[in-house]
């Protein structure tokens, strides 16, 4: 019985070590058919010329801390992939027999909005690890930050944080206030649910979730939040064409 015990383990094993060979092999061949399409340089070089990219300087330093805290608290402290989050969401994946959370951090997230879709699939996974790494060895952090923010969606429309500023407040990037900076950091988790347009209640809850969130990374205080929060809170309303201050009222 436990030699029966022992092969099966062993062959469990096996079994797991060549999936895991043939996915890893799926993902590079997905990584390189992507290079290959479009190399990294000429995909980068595109996204800086757009209309309206904007750089890190431009945007407000609540406006970056906001996106740090709630995308990749530690994006300056690890590589291209952080193995802490990948645990994490390995760990939840596991025991809820699904892929509902990805671990990915910014450099991840960039590449996969760069060059692959948003399906949750393995080989996807690897192919957006490899190109994480590829990314972090030719680019600086500060860069893909920009990068990201110019690239990600926030909803109604709106790629790229100047869009969405335009959008959603009717101003510039370097022009928006602490409450509309941690608001706009919030959206792009799950843009067609966050979207002020979409729902300004959850957009409002969504908002406390990252103030909250800034709290606990140390970026702002309890205080600091609760000021945020008080204050004028003027949003643009796409569908009703004017700027409404009481989607989010006092």
């Amino acid at each position: 019985m436990k030699k029966f015990f022992l092969k099966f383990i062993t062959t469990i094993l096996v079994v797991c070590i060549l999936a895991g060979l043939f996915v890893t092999a799926k993902g590079y061949n997905m990584f390189r058919e992507a290079l290959e399409e479009c190399s990294l340089t000429d995909k980068i070089q595109g996204i800086r010329t757009r209309e309206n990219y904007t750089y890190l300087e431009e945007l407000p330093k609540i406006y970056i801390d906001a996106v740090l805290a709630v995308e990749d608290h530690r994006y300056y402290n690890h590589g291209p992939i952080d193995i802490i989050s990948i645990g994490r969401a390995l760990w939840v994946n596991l025991t809820s027999f699904s892929l509902v959370e990805g671990g990915s951090t910014i450099t991840q997230q960039l590449a996969k909005n760069i060059y692959f879709t948003q399906e949750k699939k393995l080989d996807r996974k690897i192919a957006e690890i490899f190109m994480a790494f590829a990314l972090e060895n030719q680019y600086e952090k500060d860069e893909i930050l920009e990068l990201y923010v110019n690239t990600i969606y926030f909803g109604s429309g709106y790629y790229g944080v100047y869009d969405a500023c335009r959008g959603y407040f009717g101003k510039d990037p370097a022009e928006m206030t602490d409450y509309e900076s941690t608001l706009l950091a919030g959206i792009p988790n799950a843009p067609s649910v966050y979207s002020p347009d979409a729902s300004p209640e959850l957009s409002r809850q969504r908002h406390q979730q990252v103030l909250a969130r800034m709290v606990d990374c140390g970026y702002i205080t309890e205080e600091d939040a609760q000021a945020i929060m008080t204050n004028l809170n003027v949003v643009y309303c796409k569908s009703k064409n004017v700027y409404n201050t009481y989607l989010f009222p006092k």
